[in-house]
Formats: structure tokens, sequence, C-alpha cells
């Protein structure tokens, strides 16, 4: 039996068709949806990127270290800063250098706090060309959303969490034993505390983003409510350093406040009406 011309016409074209045809369906899909476009794509090859994120990195990097630098000129005044909640507490250095050590850790932390404009510029930056049109429209409101409760997350923790939490360890037993404490196992405690609490209030932020991209709806959330108060729980639980009911209660509460809140704002701007997206 004769072998078949593969150097015809018609079988070159058959070999063509599948790759021309995908490519004219994704064509096709772009000009039917326009916010699948990718109106910031730039060919670059993977060295190209890899070398792009060691330059933003670096620049990161660099603004992080001058921010620590800086907060560490002013680390007595953050110190007394984070004292504050605890009325009625006194503090010790334990062992040489303890002090030292726990002015370096709070520097650090609050010098990320004032490099996060930079972080997030350079993260946006890196990502903004492999975006379409309908992901970028979410970045500015999911971006200044999140910084927004990110400080009141913050602000939440510092002046209702840790004073109720810390206030039930000192009335706790006053009258046997006096309240002093570790400087360094303090400011663990209410560092944790305050960006646990910053990074739980990111609720909102999340559920825009999944009920704008058609992942969920807003009725199946509400279906959920639930398990939401269970899950409430149990991240209030794991997040609050302490083991205070009360600490534990204001967190979960303020958790399923959030996750409502965020099922209303995306009923309120429109985009909870869609169907979510089959599978």
């Amino acid at each position: 039996m004769p072998s078949p011309n593969t150097d015809s016409p018609s079988a070159k074209f058959s070999e063509l068709t599948p790759a021309e045809g995908n490519l004219d369906d994704r064509d096709l899909d772009t000009e039917q949806d326009p916010d699948l476009e990718l109106p910031n794509e730039v060919e670059m090859s993977l060295w190209d990127h890899l070398e792009e994120l060691r330059q933003r990195l670096f620049v990161v990097l660099g603004t992080v270290a001058v921010t620590t630098i800086f907060c560490f000129t002013q680390v007595r005044w953050i110190i007394q800063f984070l004292e504050k909640p605890a009325k009625g507490a006194q503090f010790l250095q334990l062992s040489p250098g303890e002090y030292f050590f726990v002015s370096c850790k709070a520097a650090a932390y609050s010098g990320v706090l004032l490099a996060t404009p930079m972080i997030l510029y350079q993260g946006i930056r890196f990502v903004l060309p492999g975006l379409t049109r309908r992901e970028q429209r979410l970045l500015a409101p999911v971006v200044f959303g999140s910084s927004i409760l990110f400080v009141a997350g913050l602000a939440f923790a510092y002046t209702l969490l840790a004073p109720a939490a810390l206030g039930f360890f000192i009335s706790y037993g006053a009258d046997v034993v006096e309240q002093i404490w570790s400087i360094d196992r303090y400011v663990d405690f209410i560092l944790l505390l305050l960006f646990a609490t910053g990074l739980a209030f990111q609720v909102p932020i999340l559920q825009l983003v999944l009920i704008s991209l058609g992942i969920v709806s807003t009725a199946q959330m509400l279906s959920q409510w639930r398990y939401v108060v269970i899950i409430a729980v149990a991240v209030a639980a794991v997040l609050t350093p302490s083991i205070d009911p009360v600490t534990q209660g204001l967190l979960a509460g303020a958790l399923m406040a959030l996750y409502f809140t965020g099922i209303g704002l995306a009923k309120l701007v429109g985009v909870g009406d869609r169907p979510a997206e089959d599978g």
C-alpha cells in the first residue's frame, strides 16, 4: 500500500489547522470580550522576567532597609506606644541584650509597615503586563480597600482587642501575683495580635474579588452563614495569642461582621447578582 504523501497541500493544511484554529478561537474570544485583552502585555523572555524581578526586589529591600533604620532611631517611642495597652503591668529585661533584640524586632516590623506602599507599587508593576482589562479594573479598588482595611484592623486590635486581652490577664490573679512581664514576650504578643488582625480584616476584599470574577455569588455566601460562624470562631482562636474568651469573641464577631459587610458591598456595587461560573 503506498504511503500517504505528507508533502501534499491537503496534508500540510491538516497539520496547521488545529494550531491555527486555536489561535483564531483565542482571537475571536478576545474580540467578543474586550475584557480578556492584555493592554499592557510585553513580550519578554524568562531571563528578562527574572532580571526585572531581581531589580524590583532590590528596590523593595533597599526601601525596607531605609525605613527600618529610620524606625530604629525612633524605637524608644515605638516600644512605649506598644506598651500603652498593658496598663498596670511592668516590663523587665530578663536576659542580656533582650531589649536590644526587641528594639530590632519592633523596628523591622515598623519598617516593613512603612515600606508597604513601595512594596505594593513594585508588585503591581511586575504583574501588570499579565493582567487583563477586567483584572486591572479590580486592581485599584482591591489595593486601596485592602490598605484601608489593614489599617482598620491594626486600630481595632490596638484599641479593643489588646486592652481586652491584657486587661483580663492583669486582673486575673492581681491579688496573688505581681504583674511583671518579659518585654520580649510582650512585644511578640502585641505584634502578632496587631498584624494577625490586620490580615483577618481582608475578608471583604477577598469576597469582592471572588464575586467579581464570578467564582461565587452573594446568594451562595449567604446560604453558608452557619459555616461562617464556626470558621470565624476557629480563626479567632488561632489568630489571637491569648486564650481568654473576650478577645476571641471580639475577633470572631468582627470577622462575621466583615463577612456580611462584604456581601452587602457586593450587592451595593451591583456585582453580587451574577451567577457563579460553573467549574
